[in-house]
């Protein structure tokens, strides 16, 4: 575990900060003293999200922008290096979801979704290292997903994303770790947060509309963690240089269950999961 980071004073870059765990994040630093370069594709609900932040008495810059777009992360580097000239913390948090089986999801739709949850990482990150490494402490927080530790059928794609996340993320910790960087990584799992990325999952087109309500309906009743202590988890791991942090005890049981039976977890929690969805199993 590094030495404890101080938020305030520190500066910020948030992707996917126009709602859920990355809205949460901003308010809760801005309530720290840390200054905010906030990122999403959605305008007006980032202009409200920056907006709230200021009246905290930080400075804030957005870039709008679609991270799957070629010229975004420039704009993200050079926006942010424009208004605030440095940034302290990166935090890689915008994410897609992209529902059905592996055969029903399109290769334009998995590449997509690739582009955002896992390439975009890798850029940001690349584009902002040597930006951070002029900071005496700097802070990389990926946020990948309690499906980067265990692989639930009809989640292929965003299982393949939050995994790699996973791996880029320890093999970039270690390497910092053995160069005696300045810059640490913190690694986050959550589980069931009440964000809207369910209902705005891409979906087959093959799919009946009352299934996929039943479906939406019954993914909504595990989305149970209020996105600002989701946040306030994640800051407490920043703020104590933690590797890893898992996000909710669902999150906690998973990563248990994944380690006590690597191949058969899928048996038990699938029972688990129908029982809180309300369902006798699930969908197929």
């Amino acid at each position: 575990m590094s030495a404890r980071m101080t938020l305030a004073g520190q500066v910020a870059v948030i992707t996917g900060a126009a709602g859920g765990i990355g809205e949460a994040l901003a308010l809760a630093l801005a309530g720290r003293g840390c200054h905010l370069a906030l990122v999403d594709r959605r305008a007006t609900e980032l202009d409200g999200v920056a907006g709230r932040a200021r009246a905290q008495g930080v400075m804030v810059s957005t870039t709008c922008c679609d991270l799957a777009e070629r010229d975004a992360i420039g704009r993200v580097l050079d926006e942010t290096l424009d208004t605030h000239g440095r940034a302290s913390i990166l935090v890689n948090n915008a994410g897609v979801a992209l529902g059905g089986r592996f055969e029903q999801v399109a290769a334009e739709d998995f590449a997509w979704l690739m582009r955002i949850n896992f390439e975009a990482v890798v850029s940001l990150t690349r584009a902002f290292l040597p930006v951070l490494r002029r900071e005496p402490r700097a802070r990389i927080v990926n946020i990948s997903s309690i499906f980067g530790i265990v692989a639930p059928p009809g989640q292929t794609a965003y299982c393949a994303a939050k995994f790699a996340v996973r791996g880029f993320s320890e093999s970039l910790r270690h390497e910092l770790a053995m160069e005696g960087s300045g810059v640490g990584l913190t690694l986050v799992h959550p589980g069931g947060v009440r964000t809207g990325i369910a209902d705005s999952a891409r979906m087959p087109a093959d799919i009946a509309p009352e299934e996929l309500a039943t479906q939406r309906a019954a993914f909504r009743r595990v989305l149970r963690m209020p996105p600002e202590a989701a946040a306030a988890r994640i800051l407490r791991g920043v703020e104590h240089g933690e590797a890893r942090v898992l996000v909710g005890e669902d999150a906690v049981r998973a990563a248990w269950l994944q380690r006590l039976m690597p191949v058969n977890y899928w048996k038990p929690m699938a029972r688990e999961l129908a029982r809180r969805m309300g369902l006798a199993e699930l969908p197929r």
